[in-house]
């Protein structure tokens, strides 16, 4: 079922009419009961039209079952009095999702919450597809959270740096939160609900592996910046040895410059400051 629009009537001259009859009525009932009641009945069903609709509010209507349209003009309107009516309000909503205590890709016990920012698009969908649309989208945010966090794995966990980098819930967030837009507007179109926006606000490890998962992470970032000042003293020994060559300083032989590597290589990977021996002697004993 689709929304389709009632154009309604302005309220203003139907509540002055039904005012007057009403006023009306009560003052020819002591002349002619019947017919002030009469009148007075006719003023009240006129008044009993009469519907105030906020800005960013609609009103959905029905008669005797049947959906009849939804007005949206704000200010005073006068519809079928026979009219059943519904206020559903059109502003945007914060949805502040729960922590949620699932298992990522790699079976790693995890917390996530996600912020929900949705309005309903379509009145007659929320109305009369699903029991109440506020609660489905409470319901279907959290699934479609737990089934994000399923697909994902928190951290790749890994120091080695691929070609192809594997989206993570961690540090994929605005592709995460691309990818979990998508599924809330997938899940939520039945019930005529836009989202405006969605995004992770809550992302941590369970606290019963906190600790063993940052013991991981750093010894991940030793081994990576290990491998970044190997790589560097490698390229800083290689270019010495060049130089030594091509201007022809001094030449060593194969056994020098093995040990010559190797002081760089200490000097420059050490993690302390080196003592230097200073040679007095000859380069050759």
């Amino acid at each position: 079922m689709n929304e389709k629009e009632l154009s309604s009537e302005s309220g203003y001259l139907q509540f002055e009419i039904g005012l007057l009859m009403a006023f009306v009525g009560v003052g020819v009932t002591n002349i002619a009961p019947i017919l002030g009641v009469l009148i007075f009945i006719i003023g009240a069903i006129l008044l009993k039209g009469l519907i105030v609709i906020n800005p960013n509010e609609a009103v959905v209507t029905t008669f005797f079952g049947d959906y009849t349209g939804t007005m949206k003009k704000s200010g005073l309107s006068w519809v079928n009095p026979l009219f059943g009516r519904k206020k559903i309000s059109l502003r945007a909503r914060n949805l502040n999702g729960q922590k949620l205590k699932v298992n990522d890709k790699l079976g790693n016990p995890i917390e996530i919450a996600a912020v929900v920012v949705w309005r309903v698009g379509d009145t007659a969908k929320a109305s009369f597809e699903v029991d109440d649309y506020i609660k489905y989208v409470e319901i279907q945010s959290e699934a479609a959270v737990r089934h994000l966090a399923g697909i994902y794995a928190y951290d790749t966990m890994e120091a080695e740096e691929t070609e192809i980098q594997e989206v993570t819930l961690r540090d994929g967030s605005g592709k995460i939160n691309e990818m979990l837009e998508a599924e809330l507007t997938e899940r939520l179109s039945r019930a005529g609900v836009e989202v405006l926006e969605s995004r992770i606000s809550h992302l941590a490890y369970a606290p019963e592996i906190a600790g063993a998962m940052l013991q991981r992470q750093q010894a991940s970032a030793v081994v990576a910046a290990r491998r970044q000042i190997v790589n560097g003293a490698v390229g800083m020994v290689d270019m010495a040895l060049v130089m030594l060559s091509e201007k022809g300083i001094v030449n060593l032989d194969e056994e020098r410059k093995a040990a010559m590597v190797c002081n760089l290589l200490v000097v420059l990977c050490g993690e302390k400051s080196v003592t230097p021996i200073l040679n007095a002697g000859t380069l050759y004993p």
